[in-house]
């Protein structure tokens, strides 16, 4: 399976990697880098079926597809790294750290879709949002309803291939939110969050969805050295929509470190 990998080049002294939302790409960061001014060198991978990657196949395995991210992201670190993640991706930049924290120089998380730190009731609405139309077998809906909670970023295609590969790329969704409501990576394991040494920083949107306050708060209950961030007036595309103010909290992480 061919991975695509996107180089930001910056200071070879700070190696990077950023790790995107699903229905995504590594180009994610390029904003982000762009106000960076050269602080640290990113290598920003696109997951598979997502980007320039190939279209996700289940290794023979049968690893799911956050493992196999994780595993691939985690293959990427040759000594102790800041990690920057949107959503998914900093689900999994936050499963890495939480096995083997002394890879983690700094950690800049976006909103992780870990839904299983949230309540019981948020987690099942969560769930319900994308049930009906799962069960009726209408991928369309499905995604209008979930690009329109998670901020689409224009129209969305009904033909064509690109409106296949979206269709593709929410039945991957669909399995990753599984994963995440039931933590089957155990990422809130007993200990796992406290043993990340590195700082933290959670970046959230002020309008975006309530379960990742949920979500953020939960989290940095538990987390040794974290700091907490809401940009005013942006939602869960932030790292698009708000790249500066994204930047700016993100230098303010790495310079912690």
């Amino acid at each position: 399976m061919n991975i695509n990998l996107r180089h930001f080049p910056g200071d070879p002294d700070r190696p990077a990697i950023g790790l995107h939302c699903m229905m995504g790409s590594g180009g994610l960061f390029e904003p982000l880098m762009q106000h960076l001014d050269g602080a640290i060198d990113l290598r920003a991978p696109d997951f598979p079926g997502h980007g320039r990657s190939d279209d996700w196949v289940p290794p023979a395995d049968d690893i799911d597809l956050h493992t196999f991210a994780t595993r691939y992201a985690a293959g990427m670190i040759d000594r102790p790294m800041d990690l920057i993640g949107h959503s998914f991706g900093a689900t999994v930049a936050l499963r890495i750290a939480v096995g083997a924290p002394d890879a983690i120089r700094s950690l800049t998380l976006v909103e992780p879709v870990l839904f299983a730190a949230a309540s019981r009731e948020s987690n099942r609405a969560e769930y319900e949002r994308l049930a009906s139309f799962e069960a009726a077998d209408d991928w369309d809906g499905m995604l209008q309803q979930f690009l329109g909670d998670w901020g689409a970023a224009g129209p969305i295609p009904t033909e064509g291939a690109k409106a296949d590969r979206l269709r593709r790329q929410m039945k991957m969704v669909v399995d990753t939110n599984d994963g995440l409501m039931s933590d089957r990576g155990n990422i809130l394991r007993e200990g796992g969050l406290e043993g990340i040494n590195a700082p933290v920083m959670l970046i959230s949107g002020q309008d975006s969805p309530p379960i990742v306050h949920e979500i953020a708060e939960a989290l940095a209950a538990r987390l040794p050295d974290v700091g907490r961030a809401t940009i005013p007036d942006a939602g869960h595309m932030l790292p698009l929509s708000h790249p500066k103010q994204f930047a700016e909290l993100t230098l303010m992480n790495l310079e912690r470190a």
